[in-house]
């Protein structure tokens, strides 16, 4: 049987709607880190290659994204208000396997993101990179950087094997974002999963990998570490701590919750785990996750999701509907309520972060 994922046919009409995207990028210049670097560092950092330029939206021809006033002017042009930043080539370095070039490497970063975000507070939220290898220095980088503006922490989705989620290494780090209010995130592409034995900036030549890479190993690495995240109890540790789930889509979370709800319920007698309530209602009450391309996923939005789930538009990436965010928008969420669209594209951000207006 083949499925057929056409648009709906309604399309409502959110020209006065306030978009918000809850994961666009920032495009750090290839060089940026080598350039910055100690000497003594530079060795544990590869180099990427010069930015393309090939009239794609990940390149010279949106200047967006590393400029802020471009950024802002662009953002206009596709009708969004606002936008939660997160880094590029930044995050093929959560795979680095020296601690003081890591910590290097997302300070420079950081650093840089503060300025570029301090061009228009309230619309560009900036996302910090902390490097979680020593805890105490990413509790100290967590609160220096939210004190300079930017919000909560980027981590690697899938930790280094001598540091996994299972463990009591990051109760610090969750301690301290919960009480700072701000949240946790989980990016696709960071950490030591598939992404990080592929060359930094390299098109895939084994076509077959890509493929398994952008789809199946993908998931692995997020449906493994929010697992861990809920099923060691980090949840019912610290009840106020908010994660979010980036750019893996939304369709395949409610089945995965569902499996979970059902096993831990079969065999908690059994397997008892350090939780009082069920898998789904920790992600309810702490978890977000974000989509922009993703038709089965804007399908059960029709019956869940609507307090948790994030739109964007992961601009300036390929995959970006820029300029068009609107009218994309309209085509794949137009079976939804007014008010539901909403909270997708402007509330539910509005819970996690500071945007203006």
């Amino acid at each position: 049987m083949t499925m057929t994922m056409e648009a709906p046919a309604k399309t409502p009409d959110i020209s006065g709607e306030v978009l918000i995207s809850a994961d666009s990028h920032v495009m750090e210049d290839p060089d940026f880190w080598h350039s910055k670097l100690p000497d003594a560092l530079r060795g544990d950092v590869p180099a990427f290659p010069p930015r393309p330029k090939t009239g794609t939206a990940m390149d010279d021809q949106r200047p967006g994204g590393y400029d802020p006033n471009e950024r802002v002017r662009e953002m206009e042009t596709d009708g969004v208000s606002a936008e939660t930043l997160y880094p590029t080539l930044g995050l093929r370095l959560f795979s680095l396997e020296s601690p003081e070039a890591q910590e290097a490497c997302f300070r420079i970063y950081n650093d840089w993101l503060i300025e570029y975000c301090a061009a228009a507070p309230g619309r560009l939220v900036g996302i910090p990179c902390i490097a979680t290898y020593d805890i105490d220095k990413a509790v100290a980088e967590l609160h220096r950087t939210s004190e300079a503006g930017l919000v909560g922490a980027l981590v690697w989705q899938v930790p280094h094997p001598d540091l996994p989620f299972t463990g009591a290494h990051y109760d610090k780090l969750w301690a301290a974002a919960q009480e700072l209010d701000v949240p946790i995130h989980l990016h696709i592409l960071t950490g030591f999963d598939y992404s990080a034995s592929v060359n930094f900036g390299q098109r895939q030549s084994d076509a077959l990998l890509a493929h398994r890479g952008s789809v199946n190993l993908k998931l692995q690495s997020v449906t493994n570490s929010l697992f861990d995240l809920i099923f060691t109890g980090v949840f019912e540790r610290f009840p106020r701590l908010k994660a979010v789930v980036v750019e893996s889509e939304i369709g395949w979370i409610p089945f995965v919750l569902q499996q979970w709800d059902y096993y831990y319920k079969r065999f908690k007698d059994q397997r008892p785990m350090p939780m009082t309530m069920l898998p789904s209602e920790y992600f309810a009450r702490n978890c977000y996750a974000t989509f922009f391309n993703d038709y089965v996923g804007g399908q059960l939005l029709s019956w869940w999701g609507h307090d948790n789930c994030m739109w964007s538009t992961d601009y300036p990436h390929p995959n970006s509907p820029w300029p068009n965010s609107r009218r994309v928008l309209a085509e794949n969420l137009g079976h939804l309520p007014a008010d539901v669209i909403r909270k997708l594209v402007n509330t539910n951000v509005r819970k996690l972060y500071p945007i203006g207006g």
